[in-house]
């Protein structure tokens, strides 16, 4: 039995007959599921030759009541998609950066029983040292943003990269060892913080544009390997 078919048996465990029916004009689970496998092999960025990148972190468009409908299943319905997606990685030699999550949003522009699929790489983020506060990010006056997370920077400053002595770790496998430093410095009115790559393989990019050394201002887009950090600087 494939995965789509223990997936469709699942799913009429999941949700009665009458709201089954409602489902035979607009989209199917099943579609979304499938969809999600597609997205994956397209996306997919080659490692070596038995390993390939896949996206992590997913979301699903849908008309206004085809999410109703979706949303009345509660977290089943993504639980069991995660699922799907991991089994197809791992036959595929797929390799995650970090945790698979698949969001549902309403996009206007689409009616029912249409939807669409876009995708993105988010590593996992982890620093040495002791926890991070709220208190502490609140108070900093340059913070990094990498995922979701934020990170407050305080002289002489941190190395980002993937190595285990790395202040910054990154599960992303296109990222060096160490391999940037940003370095920082307190002045009048604030933090000043610079930009200085360690030698990387695949280099530093700061608004799009590729740096050795660079002194970055408030909102300075740092991109290395598939990881994307923003750099938040505020008055002190």
């Amino acid at each position: 039995m494939s995965g789509l078919q223990r997936f469709e048996q699942r799913l009429e465990q999941m949700i009665s007959g009458v709201f089954a029916r409602t489902f035979r004009s607009a989209v199917q689970p099943v579609e979304i599921s499938s969809a999600l496998a597609r997205e994956v092999d397209n996306a997919a960025q080659v490692l070596s030759r038995d390993r390939r990148l896949a996206p992590n972190d997913f979301t699903v468009e849908l008309s206004e009541p085809d999410h109703e409908r979706l949303s009345a299943l509660g977290s089943a319905l993504p639980n069991e998609l995660v699922e799907l997606l991991q089994q197809h990685a791992t036959a595929q030699s797929y390799v995650f950066t970090g945790p698979v999550g698949i969001s549902f949003e309403i996009a206007p522009d689409l009616t029912t029983g249409r939807f669409r699929v876009s995708s993105k790489t988010m590593a996992k983020v982890s620093q040495t040292g002791p926890e991070i506060s709220h208190t502490q990010v609140r108070r900093a006056t340059a913070v990094l943003e990498v995922n979701g997370d934020m990170m407050p920077l305080a002289p002489p400053g941190i190395v980002v990269g993937r190595g285990s002595d790395a202040d910054l770790r990154v599960n992303d496998p296109s990222i060096s060892r160490r391999h940037l430093e940003l370095r920082v410095t307190e002045g009048e009115g604030g933090a000043r913080v610079g930009v200085h790559d360690l030698g990387s393989t695949n280099g530093v990019l700061v608004n799009g544009k590729r740096v050795q050394n660079a002194a970055l201002s408030d909102g300075a887009i740092i991109r290395i390997g598939n990881t994307t950090m923003t750099l938040h600087l505020r008055e002190g």
